[in-house]
């Protein structure tokens, strides 16, 4: 069975003085970046039928602006993504319900870059280079694997098929 998984950083939040790092929100650049990947998800066919997010304030925000542009969604806030190393991420990833076909996690750095650069076992060199060198926020990658089962998707297994950040959507949208 093919699974398809998207990672997404969560977008460009603020740093408000005083508050914690958990509770800071996205900033104007991450609320105008969100709806956009949302719309591009929605537009691509990249639908998640299930959602992991971390329970941070940014990566919330950023799955309600998605959501507003995506058909109604299961969604899990899963603690153990917040800010977690790339292996905790794989393993939230790795109990992922079995019926989801294609699953979105919405997470922080350095952890998701760190896991999107292990997933990948094959995909254009040019989309790998890009990955290599920064993850920034709101950008999404989509991997394909061929697995029976979320428990089954391993280090080296993934295949990239693209590598998306806001700017090249903003981009995109100028040449309309």
């Amino acid at each position: 069975m093919m699974r398809r998984l998207l990672l997404l950083r969560h977008a460009k939040s603020a740093y408000p003085q005083g508050v914690a790092d958990i509770d800071r929100p996205l900033n104007g650049r991450g609320r105008e970046a969100a709806p956009l990947m949302g719309a591009y998800i929605a537009r691509e066919g990249l639908t998640p039928d299930h959602v992991m997010v971390s329970p941070a304030r940014r990566t919330q925000e950023t799955w309600a602006a998605l959501r507003a542009e995506l058909p109604e969604t299961p969604m899990e806030t899963v603690p153990s993504i917040y800010e977690a190393a790339a292996a905790r991420i794989l393993d939230a990833i790795r109990s992922a319900p079995a019926e989801a076909a294609t699953l979105l996690v919405i997470g922080h750095n350095p952890g998701l870059g760190d896991l999107a650069l292990r997933l990948i076992g094959e995909g254009p060199k040019d989309l790998q280079k890009d990955l290599r060198e920064k993850f920034p926020t709101a950008a999404l990658a989509v991997f394909a694997f061929d697995a029976e089962g979320w428990e089954d998707i391993a280090a080296g297994g993934g295949r990239l098929l693209r590598f998306v950040r806001p700017r090249q959507l903003a981009a995109d949208m100028d040449d309309d």
